[in-house]
């Protein structure tokens, strides 16, 4: 299967996120934040990433940016609940970005799933 980044900066997320990726057949990379995720990356580059936009440092739409750059063909699946503005607003932001994919927290299991077969079939 694949290898996936999680870029998350809430660690009940990440583990939710592994524990389905793994249980999939999937291996896991995660970063808590951007700068994090972009060393990761380059150690170990993904077949695609989990991108959450609201993280303390380098923050999500810079860290799409900046992964887009390194390999521009990476499908990217924003994550998001919103903050003062809503999931939408944010969501469509990171598509703006270059996010191929963009679901909404609570994150599910079988939006998760799904969203890998769009992925990779």
């Amino acid at each position: 299967m694949a290898r996936i980044l999680i870029v998350d900066d809430a660690a009940i997320t990440r583990t939710m996120l592994r524990a389905i990726l793994e249980k999939a057949g999937h291996q896991v990379t995660e970063a808590a934040d951007g700068d994090a995720a972009l060393a990761a990356f380059r150690e170990h580059p993904a077949q695609a990433a989990f991108v959450d936009i609201f993280m303390p440092g380098k923050e999500g739409l810079a860290t799409i940016k900046e992964l887009l750059e390194i390999a521009p063909a990476l499908p990217i699946i924003a994550i998001s609940a919103g903050s003062t503005f809503t999931d939408t607003e944010t969501l469509g932001w990171a598509k703006s970005y270059g996010a191929k994919y963009t679901l909404p927290k609570p994150l599910s299991a079988a939006a998760i799933l799904d969203t890998l077969k769009l992925i990779f079939g």
